[in-house]
């Protein structure tokens, strides 16, 4: 199973863009933890943000916090990564991702999406 994210794109700096990540038709992810990670050229990846499947805690890391906010709607099975005041170090090719159990850093996921890339220009 693969998620299916969309969104990315080129931007100028503190600009903001939205990612979406769904499912592939007839699968639910409403009892999957849900996140995004994401690799700049030449990193590891990098944990950036998770969502519990209640939707009830939020976890991000801290080059993000206060600039990103995730969220989902299980209603419309999707989840969605908002980015605000976008930074050129914010560049990287953004994978959603889906663990039966908490998911963080550290913690892989179960299923990977798709990446789409960001980039954001200086």
């Amino acid at each position: 199973v693969q998620l299916q994210a969309s969104g990315g794109g080129l931007v100028q700096a503190g600009g903001s863009l939205r990612l979406s990540c769904a499912p592939p038709s007839g699968r639910t992810f409403s009892s999957y933890d849900m996140g995004w990670f994401r690799q700049a050229p030449g990193k590891e990846r990098e944990f950036v943000a998770s969502i519990r499947w209640t939707g009830g805690s939020t976890f991000y890391a801290d080059s993000v916090k206060g600039r990103f906010t995730i969220s989902r709607d299980n209603a419309k099975n999707t989840v969605y990564l908002q980015m605000n005041s976008l930074k050129p170090e914010d560049t990287a090719v953004y994978y959603c991702a889906a663990k039966r159990g908490r998911l963080g850093p550290g913690l892989p996921p179960d299923y990977w999406g798709k990446g789409t890339l960001v980039t954001v220009s200086s």
